[in-house]
């Protein structure tokens, strides 16, 4: 392995984790603001809720991922676009999936209802960012290999 692709991996991990800190600022935050504005303890809103504030922070995370962490292999290309969407699809329903769970599993334990959906909330983000990370680097912004 080359000296710079060793160094290339952790750079672009914390670049990415740093863009992350963003896209979670703004994933949490607009989840509490349509919390506090429209509250409901009804999954499906929930459910409506979580995946908005996701959305919201995976259009973040492509133009700022395309701009510094991947910027050479980001072409910015049409496959490239789709590529994006279909992973942020997947790590929505694994966003979604996990809030959900542990949301349900929260409050058969009685965890109040702010604190069980920012717990559940940070859990999904953490888990759709592992996910998310390696779809964009094998998957979406895969440098083409040399002949």
């Amino acid at each position: 392995m080359t000296q710079e692709k060793r160094k290339k991996g952790p750079l672009q991990f914390l670049q990415f984790s740093a863009i992350g800190v963003a896209n979670a600022g703004i994933d949490i935050g607009t989840l509490n603001l349509l919390l506090l504005l429209f509250h409901s303890d009804e999954k499906g809103l929930l459910l409506l809720y979580n995946t908005i504030a996701y959305t919201l922070a995976v259009a973040n995370s492509y133009f700022w991922n395309a701009r510094f962490t991947f910027q050479h292999s980001a072409k910015g290309s049409n496959r490239q676009r789709i590529l994006f969407i279909v992973q942020g699809i997947v790590s929505l329903g694994v966003n979604n999936l996990v809030f959900m769970v542990s949301n349900t599993l929260m409050e058969s334990f009685g965890v109040p209802n702010w604190l069980r959906y920012n717990i559940a909330k940070g859990l999904a983000m953490l888990l759709s960012f592992v996910a998310s990370f390696f779809m964009i680097k094998y998957f979406v912004f895969k440098k083409p290999k040399k002949d």
